[in-house]
């Protein structure tokens, strides 16, 4: 699962959301409480479920033959969970004979008699009849899923004629029980048929392959899907709805999208690397794409980012982008990776337990580095880890365990340990054992546990095995261990011994000491020499040999540690580091340092061969004091001209753009049309900057297409200055932003802007949206975000009393 929820923690440094923190868990109990994995009392071997759905009631009538076996010892009961359901009918099959059974049902799980005692390994066939009933279940969800009640129907009624009738599902953690009685553990696994009966109008999607398609005399279609392939319980998935379906395909096996029609001419642009994904991560895995196809599907108001429901990854509507967007670069492409990577990660072998989350969630966070590195070189691949180090850093999350055997609520592990660290360890440890041991420790990993479950100490054998090496002090300290070293580094040269020394100092709190491989890198003039060392102590100090003092010492060489540094160089050593070390860290590095200092060779980064970097410095310079220098002005006007990425010539339009000089007028009106939003969006901007008077004009020219940096711009012109006739456009566009800091932020402008509208039904709708978002957000991160959803509908009531005042008083609570 790709997780959506970090914007928050990121962003206002809340930190990531702990047992304290939960409106239902108040106490510590829960660190006595050890989560082992689930007992296996009777191991599921086959489900088959008949399915059909009432769309004004929202419910789902089904019938579930469910194929078990005792796992070793005898038995003669069977508990299967079942959520919120209506039980009709529970029996054991006998042949073509079916007799009744014994139960208990306490609406959460269901307790069954068997007609005998059934050895170890004796299969039986139970049948249920029953009703889901999703909506009417009170249930939580967490930072990762906004709700866990499984089943979800979306305008069942077609009631809202600007959104589709769909339906979709979401199973984990152990949400599929909502909609089929099942053994909902992730240790659990078992080949599956479904037969979907659906209004004949509408495509289905499920696991597997469609066998056969049924129609019916009542205007119906019974679609029939088959999984012949065993997996866990809570990546069934069933999908219905009117969606064009765009084929691709790989070795023969079908890749598909399914989008909303209007979607359909965009659907290769989002989505269209996925066969070249499979054949890179088959490649690089040495284990071939395990599933008979590969579809990925795009839901309205789904609950998390993306989910890897085995062969029909579902999506959030995020993921759709028109052309123009796409010319700006593809949002959604590591999701894709993410969501594709757990088709191995997570499906072929799937967490024993959610305490061992590490082997779904982190291999997936690490293919979106890989996937960058093959596919857009390592600049962009070690900025992805970047940005996902720094979600780790902020996250407040240095007591927790990659694996962790205690948590308050299973929803818990789900967050930037299991994420972003995870994905960082992985990275030290390809490090480590170099890039073919890795590979082939994974492929060793999935071959040993396929179609079964693992662990991390299963991947940690899986290592040894290969490598010949004990990983234990690896293991211990990343994965069965919390928190990140802290160190800082200084130098120091001997010239009269010929000396460099290096002084390593670990500084986080406490008395634990990591012990880390490192390389380092001495420089002089082209010349480099490479030392790898161990860091083993508080502090450490590191002697080498060298008859002149070295221009750079590069500690971290490959910076690849996961760690939070005070790298005591000089101005001098940072200069010659940008010139001359080779990764993207390296040079970041020292551009951040020339920001800090206001150094002028914050310029260089303008010309940085990685499109990132140089939008990063023409962004800094722009707040800097060399904003107004001449050869900083020539150069970024340069770029402006001849720019090929277009996120970095929208910068430099914007650079420019804060001159206010009029001699790049015409640079502007040549680009205002531009494919890029973001180019469009940057000339839009700096026309409006110099005619004032015309940028409601401008912005209502322009707003028949404006998305992403176009659509902003034209939405604040639009929300400053437009009337109750631009209703449909600004409401349009706030409702379509999506989730982040920036939109809890917009949400006071669109407020002040629904104080100009008088027509009720349009407040109503525009307030709707404002709830539709408040929605999206966990509940326990409204106590930080509620303030400013207050801050603007407060001002709504109160210019709007009666009806829009008290509509508010009722959906805000």
């Amino acid at each position: 699962m790709k997780k959506i929820f970090f914007f928050i923690v990121i962003v206002t440094g809340i930190g990531t959301v702990n047992a304290q923190n939960r409106n239902k868990a108040n106490d510590s109990s829960w660190k006595k409480m050890y989560r082992e994995s689930y007992a296996k009392i009777n191991d599921l071997v086959h489900t088959k479920l008949e399915v059909k759905f009432d769309y004004t009631k929202s419910w789902m009538y089904g019938k579930a033959w469910i194929t078990l076996k005792p796992h070793f010892y005898s038995t003669d009961s069977l508990t299967l969970d079942a959520k919120g359901m209506d039980i009709k009918e529970v029996a054991i099959i006998k042949g073509n004979a079916k007799s009744v059974l014994k139960y208990n049902y306490n609406g959460l799980q269901l307790s069954i008699i068997l007609d005998k005692v059934y050895k170890g390994g004796e299969n039986y066939t139970i049948y249920i009849a029953y009703t889901s009933k999703p909506d009417e279940l009170e249930v939580e969800g967490s930072a990762a899923i906004t709700n866990a009640k499984g089943l979800y129907f979306v305008n069942p009624t077609g009631e809202d004629k600007d959104k589709p009738v769909q339906i979709w599902t979401q199973g984990e953690t152990e949400a599929n029980s909502v909609w089929m009685p099942t053994i909902d553990k992730p240790n659990q696994k078992s080949t599956e048929e479904i037969y979907m009966t659906v209004p004949a109008k509408y495509v289905t999607l499920s696991n597997g392959l469609l066998i056969s398609q049924k129609k019916n005399s009542d205007d119906t279609r019974t679609d029939y899907w088959k999984m012949d392939l065993p997996h866990a319980p809570y990546l069934f998935f069933m999908a219905v709805g009117d969606f064009a379906i765009i084929k691709d395909s790989y070795k023969g096996k079908e890749v598909s999208y399914y989008v909303e029609k209007k979607e359909a001419p965009y659907a290769r642009g989002v989505f269209g690397n996925t066969p070249e994904m499979i054949k890179f991560f088959s490649t690089k895995l040495g284990v071939d794409y395990p599933w008979q196809k590969y579809a990925q599907i795009v839901g309205r108001d789904y609950v998390s980012g993306a989910m890897e429901n085995t062969t029909a990854t579902l999506h959030q509507e995020s993921a759709y982008q028109n052309a123009r967007q796409l010319t700006d670069g593809n949002r959604w492409e590591e999701t894709i990776a993410h969501e594709l990577f757990h088709q191995w990660f997570g499906d072929l072998v799937t967490a024993e337990s959610w305490s061992n989350l590490t082997v779904n969630e982190s291999f997936a966070n690490y293919s979106e580095y890989l996937w960058d590195e093959y596919k857009y070189g390592k600049d962009a691949a070690d900025e992805h880890n970047l940005e996902d180090m720094q979600g780790y850093m902020q996250s407040g999350s240095e007591k927790k365990d990659l694996v962790r055997f205690r948590y308050a609520d299973k929803e818990d592990v789900f967050d930037a340990v299991s994420y972003n660290k995870g994905g960082r360890i992985l990275h030290m440890l390809r490090n480590y054992v170099g890039d073919d041991a890795f590979y082939k420790s994974l492929n060793n990993y999935l071959n040993t546990n396929k179609f079964k479950s693992g662990e991390a100490a299963q991947l940690r054998l899986a290592f040894e095995e290969v490598t010949g090496k004990d990983m234990n002090w690896f293991w211990n300290q990343w994965y069965f261990g919390s928190g990140h070293p802290k160190v800082d580094i200084s130098y120091n040269y001997d010239a009269s011994a010929g000396k460099v020394y290096v002084y390593i100092k670990q500084t986080q709190q406490g008395d634990k000491v990591f012990k880390l491989p490192v390389a380092i890198d001495l420089y002089t003039g082209k010349d480099k020499k490479r030392f790898n060392v161990w860091i083993e102590n508080k502090a450490d100090t590191f002697v080498f040999n060298q008859v002149s003092k070295p221009d750079l010492v590069n500690v971290d060489a490959d910076k690849v540690l996961l760690w939070d540094k005070t790298d005591n160089k000089t101005a001098e050593n940072f200069v010659f580091q940008y010139k001359q070390a080779p990764n993207y860290l390296d040079r970041k590095e020292a551009l951040d340092f020339f920001n800090k200092k206001n150094m002028e060779e914050l310029s260089l980064g303008i010309q940085d061969k990685y499109a990132g970097l140089r939008k990063l410095s023409i962004d800094r310079l722009a707040l800097s004091k060399f904003a107004k220098d001449e050869k900083v002005v020539v150069a970024i006007e340069s770029i402006a001209g001849i720019e090929k990425d277009k996120k970095t010539r929208a910068a430099a339009l914007k650079f420019l753009a804060a001159t206010k000089d009029r001699k790049y007028q015409s640079l502007y009106n040549k680009y205002v049309g531009d494919s890029s939003y973001s180019v469009a969006g940057a000339a839009l901007e700096a026309l409006s900057a110099l005619e004032p008077a015309r940028s409601y004009e401008l912005a209502k020219k322009y707003s028949t297409d404006a998305k992403g940096a176009l659509g902003e711009v034209v939405s604040t012109n639009l929300i400053a200055n437009g009337t109750e006739a631009d209703f449909d456009f600004i409401a349009a566009k706030y409702n379509e932003a999506p989730p982040s800091q920036e939109k809890i932020e917009m949400t006071d402008a669109f407020c002040d802007y629904l104080l100009k509208i008088n027509d009720v039904a349009k407040l109503k709708k525009g307030i709707g949206y404002i709830m539709k978002f408040r929605g999206f957000i966990p509940e326990q991160y409204r106590s930080f975000t509620d303030p400013a959803f207050k801050v603007g509908l407060d001002k709504v009531a109160k210019a709007k009393p009666g009806e829009v005042a008290e509509y508010i008083k009722t959906v805000f609570k």
